[in-house]
């Protein structure tokens, strides 16, 4: 289909369904959606590539003397919002950012993906396909509207109501992006109390990054008429599971799966594995960028089911990647490690950098961990090879700075602005001083 066919079905779309407003979104550098809303009177200039914002004022972007930055809509992202009928509807479009002389901007995390893609399929391959679990909690509001810590219900794995509270909510979320477009293949209680997932089927990573932005809007949206706060933050609570985002990630080429072999052991591909050793080598030194936030390493401890240690398996669920046991077009590998706070094009990138360099270096993976490596001493991993994953924020980003490769995935501009970013980040948190810390110190010494 042509872009001016395109073109012709989104008018059409938004004068049938009295669409009033458009939003042209995009993505910052630490994965939080922004937007400039339009009315529909613009939105032809919006499809000329005219939209102008300032750049300067989105945080990680650039310096104000070169603030102006064009909005380029990715006409296949056009969707209507369903919950905006009130007054006239809202459409949204997924924005690309160019400079003003048409080159496409370097911090733009979307472009940034579609630059690595292009160097996979210079090596042969056609598709980077990601299926995500991104996981969330559900907590009440209080009267003025703002997140409580309590949770909308006690419910446990696979629970259903009336333990299940948010079992009504998470329908709603369904029904609204299937409504959307989006192919819903498991909806569920996970294991902590108030904690929900919903899983899509596996796209292209482009598309799978999208909608992981559209899924965490309307989550929230939902969840906000239903009088409770979405977070995904990835360890909201002491003491129970955190949330994470597995990835399940799969090459392609002309249609065909690249890690299925059905005369492989495991019936999986050399290149497969060669993914696998990329993921492991690198895992330890793109963490800051798959689990960006304080927060995110207290989640990344033993005794959750989060992967700590960089190890593969096909068989349990305690290492980092786990190969899932579908075969054909499903066969896939699973990274466990990365969490919803992680900015998705930056998580994809990083991941797809990791494993080409494993397929170009022709990288052998260690032997697979069939034990549970939750109940093994630190001296037992040593012997089999199994490191931890970095403890905190400051540990993340020194191994950040140390991997070319991982650098080239996100490209100077990125990298620069997202440690600068982050090692303020953690010297806010190092030096405040915590409740802990009172409830500890303060009458024993």
């Amino acid at each position: 289909m042509t872009n001016n066919t395109k073109i012709e079905q989104i008018f059409q779309m938004v004068k049938e369904q009295d669409v009033r407003y458009i939003r042209l979104q995009f993505t910052d550098l630490f994965g939080t959606i922004k937007n400039v809303e339009i009315p529909v009177s613009q939105l032809s200039k919006a499809l000329d590539n005219k939209m102008m914002f300032d750049g300067s004022s989105i945080e990680g972007f650039v310096r104000i003397e070169e603030s102006d930055m064009y909005l380029y809509p990715d006409l296949d992202t056009f969707v209507i919002f369903p919950w905006t009928a009130e007054k006239g509807k809202v459409a949204r479009f997924i924005c690309d950012i160019y400079h003003p002389d048409g080159t496409p901007f370097e911090g733009d995390p979307r472009n940034n993906l579609k630059r690595m893609l292009k160097e996979m399929q210079q090596l042969g391959f056609t598709d980077f396909n990601v299926g995500p679990e991104p996981e969330f909690f559900l907590f009440k509001l209080d009267e003025k509207g703002e997140p409580t810590l309590e949770l909308n219900d006690h419910g446990g794995y696979f629970d259903l109501a009336p333990t299940d509270l948010g079992e009504n909510c998470r329908r709603d979320i369904v029904l609204e992006l299937e409504e959307m477009g989006f192919d819903i293949e498991a909806s569920h209680h996970e294991v902590a109390p108030g904690q929900h997932e919903i899983d899509f089927k596996y796209q292209n990573a482009l598309k799978a990054c999208d909608d992981i932005q559209t899924f965490k809007l309307v989550v929230k949206t939902i969840a906000r008429k239903h009088g409770l706060h979405a977070t995904f933050m990835p360890k909201p609570l002491f003491g129970v599971n955190g949330s994470g985002m597995h990835c399940n990630l799969s090459l392609f080429k002309n249609g065909e799966n690249v890690f299925y072999d059905p005369n492989g052991t495991l019936e999986i591909s050399d290149v497969a594995r060669q993914f696998i050793a990329g993921v492991l080598k690198h895992v330890p030194n793109f963490t800051a960028i798959t689990n960006p936030t304080v927060n995110s390493y207290k989640r990344l401890v033993p005794g959750y089911e989060a992967p700590c240690y960089v190890a593969w398996s096909a068989k349990n669920r305690s290492p980092l990647i786990r190969i899932p046991a579908s075969r054909g077009l499903s066969t896939r590998v699973e990274v466990r490690s990365v969490d919803p706070s992680a900015n998705p094009y930056l998580a994809m990138a990083v991941q797809l950098a990791a494993g080409l360099d494993g397929i170009k270096n022709n990288l052998t993976p260690p032997e697979p961990v069939n034990r549970n490596i939750y109940v093994m001493t630190k001296e037992e991993r040593m012997e089999s090879g199994i490191m931890d994953l970095p403890a905190n924020m400051a540990e993340a980003l020194e191994n950040l700075k140390s991997d070319e490769v991982i650098i080239h995935a996100l490209g100077s501009h990125l990298f620069e602005h997202f440690v600068e970013a982050k090692q303020i980040e953690w010297d806010l948190f190092r030096t405040q001083v915590h409740p802990w810390e009172r409830e500890q110190y303060l009458s024993l010494y």
